[in-house]
């Protein structure tokens, strides 16, 4: 069957002065736009929220988790439907998907005064302050009891990457994983941006109930850039690890909102960045 996150395209192959014609597998990369449905029956409404560079897969997933991280929304009971329309123009059909809210929800849409741009590297642009991210954050002050075991991070990475069938065929994908304490993966989304593959995760935990997530480890494949933590903040989560590195605005917000950000994280090894006190270490194992 078909993969619709890859393309093969024709390529040549260079290895020392010879050169070979073959097939390579690449993600494919295409504009999805969210827009939103709301109001009164008799006055609703419809808005253009968003356009982001995807790999197409759980478009449903991405546009709930943007529209949840982004605080447009509140919960999984806003949403009376989901669909995907298209744009007669355009080749792709599922261009296009359409939120509705039921009739009673009330979109914040204090930051869609201008359409949000997304691209595959940067996230979101204009991003508000961490005051305004307090300010529509309804997990920020919840209770969590996780304390890991430091082995229990070193196995992460080679369980995400056995999950990552996309990546695995093309190397040009980012993931987000959701591990329970004991290091059991619960879900993985890929995708071409590191953010979309993190509002594909949310949006997933969304649709099934299981935020916040605040008892759960949070792998990203990549770095862990402000956008990220932000949407982690968002969903409650308390521990985030990363294969590569924090940005120092990542740690400053990880700090304000008491989550446990590990960095650099392979070869057995990762750096604390905040909340350490999550994260259990033998005795004889710390130096200073």
């Amino acid at each position: 069957m078909a993969n619709s996150s890859i393309t093969n395209l024709p390529i040549t192959k260079v290895n020392g002065t010879t050169s070979t014609g073959v097939s390579d597998a690449l993600a494919i990369e295409e504009p999805l736009e969210i827009r939103l449905e709301f109001g009164p029956a008799g006055k609703r409404s419809v808005q253009n929220i968003s356009v982001t560079m995807r790999t197409p897969g759980n478009d449903v997933e991405l546009a709930l988790g943007f529209l949840f991280t982004e605080g447009i929304i509140q919960n999984l009971n806003d949403i009376a439907n989901v669909t995907h329309t298209f744009i007669a123009c355009a080749e792709n059909k599922e261009n296009v998907i359409l939120v509705s809210l039921n009739e009673s929800a009330i979109p914040n849409l204090r930051n869609t005064g201008r359409n949000f741009y997304t691209t595959s590297s940067c996230g979101v642009c204009g991003k508000g302050s961490i005051d305004a991210i307090r300010t529509v954050n309804a997990y920020i002050k919840q209770d969590d009891i996780n304390i890991i075991d430091a082995n229990i991070f070193h196995q992460l990475p080679q369980k995400l990457n056995q999950h990552q069938q996309v990546f695995a065929d093309t190397g040009g994908l980012h993931a987000s994983a959701l591990f329970i304490p004991q290091g059991e993966l619960l879900l993985v989304r890929e995708d071409v941006g590191r953010h979309n593959a993190l509002d594909k995760l949310i949006g997933a935990a969304l649709n099934n109930n299981l935020l916040p997530l605040t008892n759960y480890i949070l792998l990203l494949s990549g770095r862990a850039s402000f956008e990220l933590i932000q949407k982690a903040a968002m969903a409650g989560i308390t521990i985030v690890a990363a294969v590569g590195a924090p940005s120092s605005l990542a740690v400053q917000l990880a700090e304000e909102f008491n989550i446990t950000l590990v960095g650099f994280l392979r070869n057995n090894r990762f750096n604390i960045y905040t909340a350490p006190h999550r994260i259990l270490i033998p005795d004889h194992e710390t130096t200073h």
